[in-house]
């Protein structure tokens, strides 16, 4: 028999995870459903989450996993490869699993992915980076370096100045003429080098980056290379209920309101799911207002319908 839920949760991340805490608190019956693809798992730690900074994010889901769980929230590893919309929701897993839901919180975030400069996948959270406010304080003061992917690299290029004041910029596949005057004056204000000419390759010794290599055998000595991955949103489900998106530079993402409701009736999105720059404080924060606005949501259909029940004919 297919079980019933008031919540199916879809992600196992802070923002699903968060939701789950805050509906299980609730009384809510609520599963999440996880494929077990966090963004950080890259990282050996996450940072700026006020009383968690430093934690690995292995150790922040499973300490949330063991905080869900006092509550009666059912956490399961699976993915979910459909949903269909009728009086209720029915979600249907891989492993052949079928539930029926109230309602939905989507938190399947988003994949990232990186420049094929051979060296940057292997060492991506470690040496290679993206986010300066995720890593920036640890590798303060190295010798920067900034892949460009677009144009609009030159913003990333920029922002690591604020933790190095010896950062080149690598154009790579960037024509120098694509970059702006205003761009050019803003670069060298910051003291940051242009470099012209393709990567070839990350040059490493002894597991640590110390260079980066150009096409014409050029190698320029740096120690932390950010770089600006694309981003792939997981909004299949999303787009398969009917959600409306709306393009962004770093992708579609769900039309939202404030609390995370998408254009859809009864389904809620958090995380990165709603945008490339949510951290795991900002999704954690996404998921609990999205599950409290799913508490009001539940308590005043019920209300309702009780009402119905009790009005005249």
């Amino acid at each position: 028999m297919t079980e019933n839920y008031a919540v199916v949760v879809i992600g196992g991340g802070a923002a699903g995870l968060s939701a789950g805490l805050v509906l299980g608190r609730a009384r809510h019956r609520t599963l999440v459903i996880d494929a077990g693809e966090p963004r950080n798992a890259p990282a050996a730690h996450m940072q700026g989450y006020l009383s968690r900074d430093g934690m690995p994010p292995a150790e922040f889901l499973a300490a949330g996993r063991e905080e869900i769980a006092r509550y009666g929230v059912e956490l399961v590893q699976d993915r979910v490869v459909a949903v269909d919309k009728g009086e209720d929701f029915t979600v249907v897993s891989a492993g052949g699993r079928s539930v029926r839901a109230r309602r939905l919180v989507v938190a399947t975030g988003l994949k990232d992915e990186l420049p094929a400069v051979p060296g940057v996948a292997e060492r991506f959270g470690r040496d290679v980076l993206h986010c300066p406010f995720c890593h920036g304080w640890e590798v303060r003061d190295q010798p920067f370096g900034v892949l460009a992917t677009s144009p609009a690299s030159v913003h990333q290029a920029l922002m690591v100045s604020q933790w190095s004041k010896d950062v080149r910029f690598f154009l790579h596949t960037v024509a120098e003429e694509e970059l702006s005057d205003e761009d050019l004056r803003r670069l060298a204000a910051a003291g940051v080098d242009v470099v012209p000419g393709e990567v070839a390759e990350l040059v490493t010794e002894d597991d640590r980056l110390t260079g980066v290599r150009l096409a014409d055998g050029t190698t320029h000595p740096r120690s932390v290379l950010f770089t600006a991955p694309r981003a792939v949103p997981r909004t299949g489900l999303l787009e398969r209920l009917g959600a409306e998106l709306h393009e962004t530079p770093f992708g579609a993402y769900p039309v939202v309101d404030a609390t995370g409701l998408t254009t859809v009736p009864g389904v809620w999105a958090a995380g990165n799911a709603i945008g490339f720059s949510e951290q795991v404080v900002h999704a954690a924060s996404g998921g609990y207002r999205a599950a409290s606005a799913i508490v009001g949501d539940l308590l005043m259909a019920d209300l309702d319908a009780a009402v119905r029940r009790q009005s005249p004919a």
